[in-house]
């Protein structure tokens, strides 16, 4: 087997996308090292891949990486001109798109698609290490480990909480284009739910426990966790509705059915890749709440 670091994006959400593309690769007989955030190692600890966390200085990652090079080669699902450079001065000859000036920094540099989604993004530069590479699947197929759901087990026990629930996600950090990306009806929605006699669920992400508590007054807030337990979680669920942020596509990743809400973002691009997917909204405006509402009456009826 060929030795391969691939560089994961460091969102959540696009690390979820890209796993068709690391599948394909492992398929194609690449023997695969992630390296990226620290959360990378929780989020694949059901695959046999080692990972390499990059945490501290630009010295510590190339450090980190030249450590687990070992002769393999690179590919950059990231486009920053900064993680080829780290790559290059580590010794990896690395494959990635040609953009922000890093052409020169990879032994391959891609054309780009602009049109691609980004689950076609990394599954197209995926392909171009690949003789014959794999048709693109029509849902992502993120495995969970039993270690991660023993974890949410306990946490769900603790809570006094157990299946059959519905988890939202409220919260959406940052802006996109000064825009706020969290959708403003999740209240409303919990508490019609709670109504409707189902129960609601919510895992915080780091710093996030706060806003979800303001948000969803009613709902079992679990305590803060690992990425795993978060996709155990999801994958668990009846239904999950979410923003287009990390938790929607790691819903999706896991086969969850999802609600998919936008308002700013664009869904040519981002929508949660899955057929149990229903998207609602747009990248010029927020749904109306019976939109949503509908959704979440066919899926949960379904």
């Amino acid at each position: 087997m060929t030795p391969l670091i691939v560089r994961l994006p460091n969102h959540l959400g696009d690390a979820c996308m890209s796993i068709a593309a690391l599948d394909a690769l492992a398929a194609a007989g690449y023997a695969l090292t992630l390296a990226g955030r620290p959360w990378i190692r929780s989020l694949f600890d059901a695959y046999p891949w080692p990972t390499v966390a990059l945490t501290g200085s630009r010295r510590d990652h190339i450090h980190a990486l030249n450590a687990a090079a070992a002769g393999a080669r690179g590919l950059l699902f990231t486009n920053s001109f900064s993680t080829a450079l780290e790559f290059r001065l580590a010794g990896i000859a690395a494959t990635g798109y040609a953009r922000g000036g890093r052409s020169l920094l990879l032994s391959q540099a891609v054309a780009v698609n602009e049109a691609d989604h980004m689950v076609e993004y990394y599954h197209r530069l995926a392909g171009s290490l690949i003789a014959q590479p794999s048709a693109l699947p029509a849902a992502l197929d993120l495995r969970v480990s039993d270690a991660a759901r023993q974890r949410l087990r306990a946490a769900l026990a603790a809570a006094g909480a157990s299946r059959p629930y519905v988890v939202l996600c409220p919260v959406a950090v940052g802006l996109h284009h000064g825009k706020v990306k969290a959708w403003d009806g999740f209240t409303r929605l919990h508490r019609e739910l709670l109504a409707r006699g189902h129960r609601v669920v919510a895992l915080p992400g780091p710093g996030e426990g706060d806003e979800v508590r303001r948000v969803l007054p009613e709902a079992v807030v679990l305590p803060e966790s690992d990425v795993g337990a978060f996709a155990a979680l999801l994958a668990d669920a009846r239904l999950v509705v979410a923003n287009d942020s990390g938790p929607g596509h790691l819903a999706a990743a896991v086969g969850a059915p999802l609600v998919s809400v936008f308002g700013v973002t664009e869904p040519e691009k981002t929508r949660p890749w899955g057929p149990r997917v229903r998207m609602v909204g747009s990248g010029g405006g927020w749904p109306r709440y019976d939109e949503v509402a509908a959704a979440v009456d066919g899926l949960l009826g379904a």
